[in-house]
């Protein structure tokens, strides 16, 4: 150990001592940190000054006739591109953008063609066609550029596809309010005609009574007729205005199918994310339930399931509201069971939210969670999970044919009342013939009196046959439900087709810019280059190394360049956080992390070339590169080829940049204990392997490099 020493101190006074080892050592402590200076500014924030990103736009959208009023979507775009700053949007022709594209001067294109807003004017017709938007990229200037301007054009059709459903949908519910507020204006006059059919059906034994009696009593017969007649001009008018009024809500009501049938899609979507929160919401209740959680843990993890919970009870919320808005529309309410289930999974929700209220409290006053409330808790968000379960499995089998039978008998509905009433007013010409010829028989005589008695028993079974099919309607609907639908607000259920599902975003550890996201990875990596740099100027051998046990060399040279190594990273960490102004967190762990990282790198890169010579050099340049791809620096690692995948385990740049990335974020203590222990047990094998090695080894690495300095091309 004296020796180790001896070899250290002398190092320390050799540099001390000669000046321009002095300027060597102080430009290889500061060189690596450009490195990672450099490379983070570079990165700062390449995604907030996309509007440098030229894209070409070109609208050649002769708009269209719609409903009798001309629209241009192509124009309308212009105009809210030109008031866009996310990205360089450039107005030109359609030639100059293809050969703007094709030479570099834009990085992209987008068309709007000539049929644009034709073709957006379909879904009003029977054939229906989707509007194209030509988007044109050239992905050989840049690799990146393409992936913004893609989102930009991605992002525009996205925002053209709300308004455009937004406003359809505005227009069909318009109407539908429309029709619903006349049908209850002329509520008053259908439900009139109902009740002169049921006082004609009430009367028609006088009236038979009257025509029998009429060859004895003309007189009184005209009486009668004359009365019935002065009533018989208001119900021909009230079956005929019942009867158009039927005919314009059935027609609705088709033309609206398309649209109600999009509730299935709708209540699908939404139970599956429901499911899908279960799931987180199952996942962290395990969590909560570990024997030696802490207070914090359980608080951090019940601020999770509160915002979990909030959203799912929001979700099967928009679910009940939905399905009973539709289940009004049937008789036999066919959706009761699903609308049951749903109402008992909210509940279970509210009682599972109440539960880690109570949790949070606890944790809030320092007690530990009550196990009964973590039991409570467990079984029902089990209960909770089976029951999402087994309504999404039941969707297609269950809620898809409810629905269809629902918005089917809606249908029904009008459409039982419209043939109702159309036989009624198609009666109306034979009841007004039996009244006249009633009149000229009292005019005529007893002779015509015989006539319309041999009629009245056929008119008789007419108004039988109407006023039970009316009774038939009322037993099963009620035309006031259908108005209540009809009615419903215009602007929420247009907004809520347009977009049923709001994305809400929460940020952990927020990083408020690109390049410190990324000064783990550049610093981690400038620290490795750092040491490479070291052997490839400073000799790792020692001139009078025969008077030394090989341990003894290995061991003092290394303190040398552990020394220098160390204050790299002391240099590069200070110039992250004070020169360049890096966020981080935690700001002195980060320091403390750099010379750990730096320590166990310039151990490792001194190992190989101690051992092995120059071959060492190129052993450490090939472990970097290996480094860069499989460390996770920039890709996730579930991205790159499976043989990357398979050594991240086992490289340095794996624990060094995760335990960087905690302290940059805000840091988790058991993430980095963990890398902490894998580096240091990495260093250990190294450390362990040129104490024990370091002779046997080099010695067959020393022929290597005597054969190949006989060459006089390497030193």
């Amino acid at each position: 150990m004296k020796n180790t020493v001896y070899i250290y101190t002398r190092d320390l006074q050799r540099i001390f001592t000669n000046w321009a080892m002095i300027i060597i050592v102080l430009t290889l402590m500061i060189l690596p940190s450009f490195y990672a200076w450099f490379n983070i500014k570079a990165s700062w924030d390449p995604y907030g000054r996309t509007e440098g990103i030229a894209i070409a736009v070109t609208s050649e959208d002769e708009g269209s006739t719609i409903r009798g009023q001309h629209v241009n979507v192509g124009k309308d775009i212009i105009a809210t591109l030109k008031k866009n700053k996310t990205l360089g949007w450039t107005f030109v022709s359609k030639e100059k953008a293809d050969h703007g594209v094709k030479h570099g001067d834009y990085y992209a294109s987008i068309v709007i063609p000539k049929d644009f807003s034709q073709k957006l004017g379909t879904v009003l017709q029977d054939r229906l066609e989707k509007p194209v938007i030509i988007y044109k990229v050239n992905e050989k200037i840049n690799a990146v550029a393409p992936k913004i301007t893609s989102k930009g054009a991605s992002s525009l059709t996205q925002q053209i596809s709300e308004k455009f459903v937004k406003t359809a949908n505005g227009a069909i519910f318009s109407v539908f309010n429309e029709l619903g507020i006349t049908l209850q204006r002329d509520l008053p006059t259908i439900q009139q005609v109902e009740q002169r059919i049921f006082e004609l059906e009430n009367r028609l034994p006088e009236i038979k009574k009257v025509i029998n009696e009429a060859n004895d009593t003309t007189q009184k017969a005209g009486a009668i007729v004359s009365k019935a007649q002065a009533a018989l001009p208001e119900v021909e008018r009230l079956t005929a205005d019942g009867a158009q009024m039927t005919q314009q809500l059935n027609t609705f009501l088709t033309k609206s199918d398309e649209v109600l049938k999009n509730a299935e899609p709708t209540i699908n979507e939404t139970l599956h994310r429901v499911q899908q929160r279960a799931l987180r919401v199952q996942e962290l209740k395990n969590q909560l339930m570990e024997k030696d959680i802490k207070p914090a843990e359980v608080s951090a993890a019940a601020e999770q399931l509160k915002g979990q919970l909030t959203k799912q009870i929001a979700d099967t919320g928009e679910i009940l509201t939905l399905l009973t808005d539709l289940n009004a529309l049937s008789q036999q309410k066919v959706l009761s069971p699903v609308i049951n289930d749903v109402k008992d999974v909210n509940t279970l929700l509210q009682q599972q939210l109440s539960d880690v209220n109570s949790l949070q409290q606890q944790t809030k006053n320092g007690d530990v969670p009550n196990q009964s409330v973590l039991d409570r808790f467990s079984s029902r968000t089990d209960q909770a999970v089976s029951r999402l379960n087994a309504l999404t499995n039941s969707y297609s089998s269950t809620i898809v044919p409810a629905v269809e039978q629902a918005i089917k008998e809606g249908k029904d509905k009008t459409a039982s009342a419209n043939s109702l009433l159309d036989e009624a007013n198609k009666s109306m010409p034979d009841v007004s013939n039996v009244l006249s010829k009633t009149a000229s028989g009292i005019l005529l005589g007893q002779q015509e009196l015989g006539k319309i008695a041999k009629d009245f028993p056929r008119i008789e079974r007419n108004v039988h046959n109407i006023a039970d099919k009316i009774r038939e309607f009322q037993q099963k609907e009620n035309i006031e439900d259908i108005i209540n639908l009809l009615k419903n607000d215009v602007q929420k259920e247009s907004d809520f087709f347009a977009k049923p599902v709001l994305l809400k975003e929460e940020r952990l550890y927020p990083i408020p810019n690109y390049g410190s996201a990324m000064s783990p990875f550049y610093t981690t990596l400038c620290l490795w280059v750092g040491a490479l740099l070291l052997v490839s100027i400073l000799s790792v051998e020692v001139a009078d190394e025969e008077r030394f046990k090989s341990y003894e060399v290995y061991l003092g040279r290394l303190l040398t360049f552990l020394s220098i190594a160390l204050v790299q990273a002391f240099i590069v960490t200070l110039g992250d956080l004070f020169l360049i102004k890096t966020y981080v967190v935690d700001k002195v762990p980060f320091i403390f992390l750099g010379l750990l990282c730096s320590f166990v790198f310039m151990t490792i890169v001194y190992t190989l070339v101690a051992i092995f010579g120059n071959a060492g050099k190129a052993m450490a340049i090939v472990l970097l590169v290996l480094q860069l791809s499989a460390a996770g620096g920039t890709f996730p690692i579930q991205v790159v080829p499976a043989f990357f995948q398979a050594i991240n385990p086992f490289l340095p740049f794996t624990y060094a940049i995760s335990m960087m990335r905690e302290v940059v974020g805000g840091m988790l203590a058991d993430i980095v204990r963990k890398d902490v222990t894998v580096l240091l047990c990495i260093w250990l094998g190294v450390l362990l392997v040129g104490i024990f090695l370091h002779k046997p080894l080099s010695k067959t690495s020393a022929k290597l490099t005597k054969k190949a300095r006989e060459s006089k091309l390497i030193h």
